[in-house]
């Protein structure tokens, strides 16, 4: 499998993205090469205010991933995340942090998503301002990201700018339904595999790529 090309089109506030992270972790020690890609799902227009009414659904949908896949949703999250009304649903600042970290060495993407992830979903922490995001990087040995972000210089808003292009293009040209979304490329071509192999058997979802 190492000459498999995967794409993992993601956004950091997605629950099903943090719920999926164990089987890209399997996925990336079994020799397949993953690019991250972010949609900017729940940024600009995508953004929305945590009211009762959404914190109450994503607390639910939060329990059934949990339930899934074994990563934990705290009470810390449940408190100081979905309990605080009047803040954002927004994920720029996240997205440009893992911009931001992937800017000399793509690999770490993958490192600060992580790091973003269990902040928020174990940790409650903010990361919906510059603030919180460069404090999580910090705090996961990138502060060389973390100042960068909180300064952004032009090549990281090109870079990021360009990151999210392709990972918009590629999710509309796969006709995805939403993120997680995993694509294959053969042959320069991208074939989507539906994000339920994310969330089975491993041996499953490396079927998936092999017939891709």
């Amino acid at each position: 499998m190492s000459n498999s090309d995967v794409i993992y089109l993601f956004d950091p506030l997605c629950g099903w993205c943090y719920g999926a992270a164990p089987m890209l972790d399997k996925l990336a020690a079994s020799g397949v090469r993953v690019e991250l890609l972010p949609t900017g799902l729940f940024s600009g227009a995508g953004a929305r205010p945590m009211d009762e009414g959404f914190a109450a659904h994503a607390w639910a949908n939060d329990q059934r991933i949990e339930r899934l896949t074994g990563q934990a949703f705290t009470q810390p999250y449940q408190h100081n995340v979905l309990g605080i009304r009047g803040t954002l649903l927004d994920s720029h600042a996240a997205t440009l942090g893992i911009s931001a970290a992937g800017l000399e060495d793509p690999s770490r993407r993958w490192t600060a998503l992580k790091a973003i992830q269990r902040a928020r979903y174990v940790d409650g922490r903010d990361i919906v301002t510059v603030e919180g995001v460069a404090a999580v990087l910090g705090g996961a040995g990138m502060m060389d990201a973390a100042a960068i972000l909180k300064s952004p210089t032009e090549t990281l808003l090109t870079a990021h700018l360009d990151l999210v292009n392709r990972g918009r293009a590629l999710f509309q040209r796969l006709h995805a339904n939403g993120v997680p979304s995993l694509a294959v490329i053969r042959n320069e071509a991208p074939r989507l595999i539906g994000s339920n192999a994310l969330f089975g058997s491993f041996d499953n979802l490396v079927a998936h790529i092999a017939a891709a």
